[in-house]
């Protein structure tokens, strides 16, 4: 029987696994659930309902999770000859999930609401519940793998295909999580075209069917209208670095630091070079804008770490981190202390946004993930404290 690296182990006498498949309606889930089924486990598809209201969506929407998506993931499942059933957990979505999001806007963070649903729904509320029903693991059609280690416990890895990883946003799962993860895509070098000809062949109707982009609970991708309609629209000062006025804003949330476009400032800058959003203050509703450099971070503290298969590691180590769900590696100096995670960079990065998740690796294996809360400026302005 064909089996995945790092495949949970099952109470059961032999290899079989009672899997639930987590379905989105998408190409990779489908296939994900295929191959965990060809090779032999006992696998029921599951999609989830994470809308209030899913008939509001409309066909073309850019996200996920919608009624079309439904239909899909039961379509596939029907072709894989698995059971399937839809799962309501849009109440618990949107207290984890979407008011979350809106929360870290308020005051003035960028958060990652895929990394936030995988740590609270896909592997907590999904599979809590999977777990009381008898399963063995949850198969997702993320691009990760999972290994086991000599002394039988696990650790997530990058993907085979660099191009297509997305440990960044597993970077949340601790030891128990990972022992019950399936993720029959990761150690394929298949490149996407590859896995839609696979879905092709197995009669899968999604095999065409375009991936999903933007947050899955903003189907029409405005994130700052969405912002909007729940912050509202309060009128603030876009500053520079000394404080003086350059324009107006009608809501802090509607900036990220990094951001160029948008700002609507009325005066160039006396060099006559761009300007960035700097920092955000929700208290003050206020938006500091400056030149690029102004974005170097030397250092940076995180909060909330979490470690992904193993305990936090002891004293100062060497790492690379990643800052983005599909950015660069950076090699670093990390280290716990109070409960805080310090990274020192190496060399400056630019744009680190708070709220957002720093994931370090050893290797291709993912060590742990945090919420970074503040940064160090690499060079600090006149007058003001670097941060």
């Amino acid at each position: 029987m064909t089996d995945f690296p790092g495949a949970p182990t099952g109470p059961r006498t032999g290899p079989r696994l009672r899997v639930l498949a987590a379905m989105s309606g998408g190409v990779d889930s489908a296939v994900a659930a295929a191959r965990a089924a060809e090779a032999g486990h006992e696998v029921t598809g599951v999609h989830l309902a994470l809308s209030a209201n899913p008939q509001s969506f409309r066909t073309g929407a850019r996200g996920c999770c919608t009624v079309e998506d439904s239909r899909d993931a039961r379509r596939a499942a029907d072709v894989i000859g698995i059971p399937f059933y839809v799962w309501d957990l849009a109440e618990r979505f949107r207290a984890e999930v979407v008011e979350d999001f809106i929360d870290e806007y308020r005051a003035g963070r960028t958060p990652n609401p895929c990394l936030r649903c995988n740590e609270k729904i896909k592997f907590a509320a999904l599979l809590d519940r999977a777990l009381a029903l008898g399963f063995d693991a949850v198969c997702t059609g993320h691009y990760a793998s999972v290994r086991r280690t000599a002394d039988g416990g696990r650790e997530l890895h990058r993907a085979s295909d660099m191009s297509k990883d997305q440990s960044y946003v597993l970077g949340v799962l601790d030891d128990r999580q990972l022992a019950h993860a399936m993720f029959p895509l990761g150690d394929t070098r298949s490149t996407k075209d590859e896995i839609r000809a696979e879905a092709e062949r197995r009669g899968l109707a999604v095999a065409r069917k375009p991936d999903s982009h933007d947050i899955c609970f903003i189907a029409d991708g405005d994130t700052q209208g969405f912002l909007a309609k729940h912050l509202g629209s309060v009128e603030g000062d876009i500053v520079d670095q000394d404080g003086t006025t350059l324009g107006t804003h009608q809501g802090a949330h509607g900036f990220t630091i990094g951001q160029r476009r948008g700002l609507r400032l009325g005066r160039p800058a006396p060099d006559g070079k761009p300007r960035y959003v700097l920092d955000i203050s929700p208290v003050e509703n206020t938006v500091t804008v400056g030149p690029a450099e102004a974005l170097d971070v030397a250092a940076l503290t995180a909060i909330r770490p979490r470690w992904c298969g193993g305990a936090a590691p002891a004293g100062v180590g060497r790492y690379t981190a990643q800052l983005r769900a599909h950015g660069a590696e950076t090699p670093v100096s990390a280290e716990l202390v109070d409960g805080e995670l310090r990274v020192a960079f190496d060399a400056p990065v630019r744009g680190v946004a708070p709220g957002q998740a720093v994931v370090l690796y050893d290797g291709s294996r993912v060590v742990g993930s945090a919420t970074i809360a503040a940064t160090t400026g690499a060079v600090a302005p006149a007058g003001r404290a670097a941060g």
